[in-house]
């Protein structure tokens, strides 16, 4: 297969040295990419006289069909070819002959490369967002449902106050409508179209940049040929921004493997996200959760690649810049498995409301509340302080929770008790009386998941 290069080489490239240049192993997935930039510059060059009607109107019929034959398994995308503008050039051109070389006019494979990374980047942060927006669904949901499923809220590991599974799972609403806010912002800065900015320094013909931008849907062109043959930010940006992703969803999938083990049998994880163990059949293990936050590390690993790739390169293109595809391809197509997968995990996960509550009036989660008691009978916060601490060491002692303790033993730590206690440290008590905006009590709970809902549906629009 001759190179589209070659007029100005003497004899032909080594073999090995052809593989380790060539794309098409892993550009090929940007075919509708090539296909629908090829269209956009095509109508361009004849709306400005550079090809006639009829050349640009045979030209863009034989793209469809090529487009047409590859999505029907007609025609295969092989490796005779370097990379996929090859491709899409010499099936051109086996069709129209000489009309088909007229297509290259105006560009270069520089700019072209540009555009179809761009583009197929541009497409799949719209399906992530839309595979978030489906996660934050389903959290709603869990949200609605849960406000009064009392389970203990941690810090270190170690149980610390009373929530609800409701606020739980706001907070993971927050991350991931963060998450999508970033997206959102990443957009906004990376829909505009190299094409036309040549190798580095545009064309001496005359191009309409704007028109082409506006076929593609972009805000307009690139504002510097070489700045838009060269940049990568926003391929870096849409990394970073799966990255977070997969670190939101790699401390959900800890918090669920935790919650399956037999110690906490807070969730019960559905078949259908679950596996056996090949010698141990009582075994039901969260593999799902375990590979999602597994595979949050090769996302790590793209992202750090292309950066450490960028880092050295001076302007403008430079054949380093390739390196920009496989990995970055790889963090895509997981992240929006993990998505996916999570959701519908997530989705039919069974929680065990009795488990939750009994862990909360287990772990002296209430400790704080019975603090609180003291201090608005008067008694100083540190004084209060370490009285609940006394306490607490009796019933870990006397193996009970604090509620268990009669009113005479309570107030052998303090005087101050009496029987209205046990309703103040009472674990609805605990939760219901936090009523301040992002805290777990029915009534700011109700703002919270009002706001959520709105968001979601201001997103509808």
């Amino acid at each position: 297969m001759a190179q589209l290069w070659g007029g100005r080489f003497t004899k032909e490239t080594d073999k090995l040295v052809y593989n380790f240049n060539a794309s098409i192993s892993y550009d090929k997935r940007f075919y509708r990419q090539d296909i629908e930039g090829s269209a956009a510059h095509v109508r361009m060059l004849a709306k400005q006289g550079i090809l006639t009607e009829q050349e640009a109107e045979d030209i863009d019929r034989a793209l469809q069909e090529i487009l047409a034959d590859v999505e029907s398994g007609r025609l295969e995308i092989t490796e005779e070819y370097e990379d996929i503008h090859s491709f899409v050039e010499a099936n051109l051109i086996e069709r129209l002959g000489d009309t088909g070389k007229k297509l290259h006019t105006g560009r270069s494979r520089n700019d072209q490369v540009a555009l179809d990374m761009r583009l197929y980047t541009r497409g799949c942060l719209v399906e992530t967002d839309a595979r978030l927006k489906e996660l934050l669904t389903v959290l709603l949901r869990l949200m609605k449902e849960h406000t009064k499923t009392i389970m203990p809220g941690f810090t270190h590991l170690q149980k610390a106050q009373p929530i609800t599974l409701a606020h739980h799972m706001g907070a993971y609403f927050e991350m991931f409508k963060r998450d999508r806010m970033r997206l959102h912002d990443i957009y906004e800065r990376m829909n505009y179209c190299p094409l036309g900015s040549g190798a580095l320094a545009g064309t001496t013909y005359p191009l309409d940049r704007e028109y082409t931008a506006e076929l593609m849907h972009f805000y307009g062109p690139t504002a510097n040929s070489m700045d838009g043959v060269s940049d990568r930010d926003y391929l870096i940006e849409f990394l970073a921004a799966l990255s977070i992703i997969m670190m939101h969803l790699s401390r959900f999938s800890e918090e669920i493997i935790i919650w399956n083990s037999n110690e906490y049998r807070f969730v019960e994880i559905d078949d259908a996200y679950s596996t056996g163990s090949s010698i141990m059949p009582q075994k039901k293990n969260p593999d799902i959760a375990e590979l999602v936050r597994g595979k949050t590390g090769r996302v790590y690993g793209a992202l750090l690649s292309l950066l450490t790739a960028m880092k050295g390169l001076p302007l403008a293109y430079n054949k380093d810049m390739q390196e920009d595809k496989e990995l970055s391809f790889d963090a895509m197509d997981t992240v929006g498995d993990c998505i996916t997968l999570f959701t519908g995990m997530l989705d039919t996960i069974v929680f065990h409301k009795e488990a939750m509550r009994k862990s909360a009036n287990n772990g002296f989660t209430n400790a704080t509340d019975a603090a609180d008691y003291l201090v608005k009978h008067g008694v100083p916060f540190r004084d209060a302080h370490g009285i609940i601490g006394q306490i607490v060491l009796k019933c870990i002692e006397k193996n009970i929770a604090i509620d268990d303790m009669s009113i005479e033993e309570l107030k052998s730590f303090s005087p101050v008790f009496e029987e209205d206690v046990f309703d103040a440290i009472s674990m609805e008590t605990c939760v219901n009386t936090r009523c301040t905006v992002g805290a777990p009590s029915e009534q700011a709970m109700e703002q919270e998941i009002a706001a959520a809902e709105a968001y979601l549906k201001e997103q509808a629009t």
